[in-house]
């Protein structure tokens, strides 16, 4: 029974760590590498994440220097960058890229709210689709005349404990990112 416990804690605890790998990829005042993480690019017919293609480095607050690892990948990337939803049309100098990001409007950051409180929402509901899993296994137990209802009763509420601590920390993830986002 704590094995279906222990099991659930560590899932849950992964759905927030992608919950807040997600949130990185949003973007808020200033730009970070982290932007690119979701993005890949056809490169000899294999599509990969552009991590792997090239390094980023944030020149200032609002620029990225991509440069990539072999040049015959470079229109590849920047095609990637392009046709992505971050709303930059990289410069190509033949060596680098350079990815000029806009300065967020307000309507930009009000929609990188929203985008942040859905991918808040799928962190939610990957951890309670946790909980619904163990709460099953808990049953299963019960029914399987392996323990009490009184020792199932107790489980559930660490389980609802539990979740409700994962659930917190998203909260307080998508609280953060919010005012990151709408601070001017």
């Amino acid at each position: 029974m704590t094995s279906i416990l222990d099991e659930a804690d560590q899932k849950m605890a992964k759905s927030v760590e992608a919950t807040r790998e997600n949130f990185a990829t949003i973007r808020a005042g200033r730009v970070t590498p982290t932007v690119f993480n979701k993005l890949t690019a056809e490169y000899y017919g294999t599509p990969t994440p552009l991590a792997g293609l090239a390094t980023f480095t944030a020149q200032d607050a609002r620029t990225i220097l991509i440069a990539p690892f072999d040049q015959g990948a470079m229109g590849a990337i920047e095609k990637a960058i392009r046709d992505s939803d971050l709303g930059v049309n990289p410069s190509n100098d033949g060596k680098v890229l350079r990815a000029v990001f806009p300065e967020l409007t307000e309507e930009r950051r009000k929609e990188f709210v929203k985008q942040a409180k859905e991918k808040a929402e799928q962190g939610r509901v990957a951890v309670r689709q946790v909980r619904q899993k163990a709460k099953q296994g808990l049953e299963q137990l019960e029914k399987d005349g392996e323990v009490g209802k009184d020792d199932v009763t107790g489980a559930e509420k660490k389980l609802d404990a539990t979740t409700k601590k994962h659930v917190d920390a998203i909260d307080e993830m998508l609280k953060a990112k919010e005012a990151e986002l709408l601070e001017v």
